[in-house]
């Protein structure tokens, strides 16, 4: 078993020279990886969705007569402090469903909870206190996205469970970490659309892909655990399965696209995401668990690439 005081409270598959420890005071720092904000990548990978849809329906508000652009810039705001809060709380809540399992793979059993640096009791409090700001968040939209918001729960309350009765708990993590897609279309226009749920089921796909690639780093320990997943499932046909993933996640955003009617340089940014998507998949080698990591958090820059396009589209269509 790996010694977790090796890491001098660190946690074994995050960065030790983060910000977090050079600015917070050590008692915080078990809270601070509990909810991640050591390894941005999670919120990161929740957030694009919603700017992405925020930013497409904004397009679409052009076509209509209601576009407002302190209104785009303000849920941006609210979108990225909503990510943040819900991505910890949700974390924290997944490392409580964990605790157990946590302690039986090598890369998780340094962690807060399993490590005993942070107690069962502790960490729900600290949920709550997350959930308050993510809840603040919420109310800032109209009824109709709160109701939306408050949809999405149940999900998010079931994905750590997935991983026990499911090959395909990536999938019940696109359902939650997708969820976006249909919010910031509703806090722009009030409704969702056929675009929107478009935009939702490509962000599902990505979110397969990319967490598959990520599961490959732990196939070992689940093996061993009883610990489902794509990685396990999809094998030595990962590679395939992500060309038919990532390809239907680019085939799903182009007709959403061209119904929220967003002009050129939307489609060439995801020409650009189609790039790294390649990249990722020549690339791939299944049992460099480093390398799956890496591949990993390049979705950041997928994410970014196509918000980009969608955001300078958007310029470029207002009157």
């Amino acid at each position: 078993m790996q010694d977790t005081g090796d890491f001098n409270d660190r946690v074994s598959d995050a960065p030790s020279d983060n910000w977090v420890y050079r600015i917070l005071p050590p008692w915080l720092w078990p809270y601070a990886q509990l909810a991640r904000w050591d390894r941005p990548i999670g919120w990161q990978l929740l957030m694009w969705p919603c700017f992405w849809s925020a930013t497409l329906a904004a397009n679409a508000a052009i076509d209509e007569g209601l576009y407002s652009g302190s209104l785009l810039v303000s849920h941006l705001i609210l979108y990225f402090i909503g990510a943040v809060a819900m991505r910890g709380a949700g974390c924290t809540y997944n490392d409580l469903v964990d605790h157990e399992i946590d302690m039986q793979v090598a890369r998780t059993r340094s962690r807060p909870l399993p490590s005993g640096r942070v107690t069962r009791a502790h960490a729900k409090i600290f949920i709550g206190l997350q959930a308050l700001v993510g809840l603040f968040v919420l109310l800032q939209f109209n009824w109709f996205t709160v109701f939306l918001g408050l949809l999405s729960l149940g999900i998010v309350a079931l994905y750590p469970y997935a991983k026990r009765f499911t090959d395909w708990p990536q999938f019940y993590l696109g359902l939650a970490f997708s969820w976006g897609a249909l919010m910031g279309w509703a806090g722009i226009l009030g409704e969702i659309s056929f675009a929107s749920v478009l935009l939702y089921a490509a962000s599902v796909a990505w979110t397969i892909g990319y967490d598959t690639i990520y599961a490959h780093q732990d196939k070992e320990d689940d093996e061993l655990i009883g610990v489902r997943s794509t990685a396990r499932l999809f094998g030595d046909r990962t590679r395939a399965c992500l060309i038919g993933l990532y390809g239907l996640t680019l085939v799903l955003m182009f007709v959403a696209f061209a119904l929220a009617g967003a002009n050129l340089i939307a489609f060439l940014a995801l020409l650009g995401a189609a790039g790294m998507f390649a990249w990722q998949i020549v690339r791939l080698d299944i049992e460099d668990a480093a390398q799956c990591l890496v591949l990993f958090k390049s979705n950041n820059r997928v994410g970014l690439i196509i918000f980009f396009g969608l955001f300078i589209s958007l310029l470029f269509a207002i009157p």
